[in-house]
């Protein structure tokens, strides 16, 4: 199951697995998906290694960006993944 997260300016969604148990430890994916002519750029990276599983369409200088993104966020996934998703009024 994906949950949503957020979306960017560039239009590009940001969505987060579940916790996925994985050799005792708790484990996520992100997605990010942006739409172009003919379908989307699609990424998505596994934490807590940070490894990027799947990369179609964003530039090396985007994934560092989201790099970065996830190290400043991945507390919170983690967190909203716990609660299945977060939790709006």
């Amino acid at each position: 199951m994906m949950y949503p997260y957020m979306i960017l300016a560039d239009e590009t969604e940001i969505t987060h697995s579940h916790l996925i148990e994985e050799d005792g430890m708790q484990c996520l994916e992100i997605h990010f998906e942006r739409p172009k002519e003919g379908g989307f750029d699609v990424a998505r990276c596994a934490l807590p290694a940070y490894t990027w599983i799947k990369r179609d369409g964003f530039s090396d200088r985007e994934i560092e960006n989201f790099s970065q993104f996830l190290r400043s966020n991945a507390h919170l996934l983690y967190k909203y993944a716990a609660a299945g998703g977060i939790q709006i009024a």
